[in-house]
């Protein structure tokens, strides 16, 4: 009988620091947890290990419907300059559009 609740606690250790480090990975920046995901097989982290729950809760961030979004910078589309949020703040809407559409 001892070996039996040694067997389920060692297994429990094991899935509590599996989780762990799932949840240290998804907290990184995406190159860090891309580099993570590249060694770890997919169906561990998100068969396994609560992946989706534990994703959502890395990810859930600090802002609240209403808050003014955080500024940023990127490249224009010919790459010629860099175009920050806040030079648009207080002339005209913005949309962001974030994805591909091939």
């Amino acid at each position: 009988m001892k070996w039996v609740l040694r067997s389920v606690a060692s297994l429990l250790a094991a899935y509590v620091l599996l989780c762990g480090a799932v949840l240290a990975a998804m907290v990184q920046p995406p190159e860090r947890f891309g580099r993570f995901m590249s060694y770890v097989p997919e169906v561990v982290v998100w068969g396994l290990a609560p992946g989706e729950r534990l994703w959502r809760w890395a990810r859930a961030g600090q802002l609240r419907v209403g808050d003014r979004a955080p500024d940023f910078a990127l490249r224009s589309h010919d790459s010629a300059d860099r175009v920050s949020l806040s030079s648009f703040r207080g002339h005209r809407p913005v949309v962001l559009v974030f994805g591909s559409y091939t």
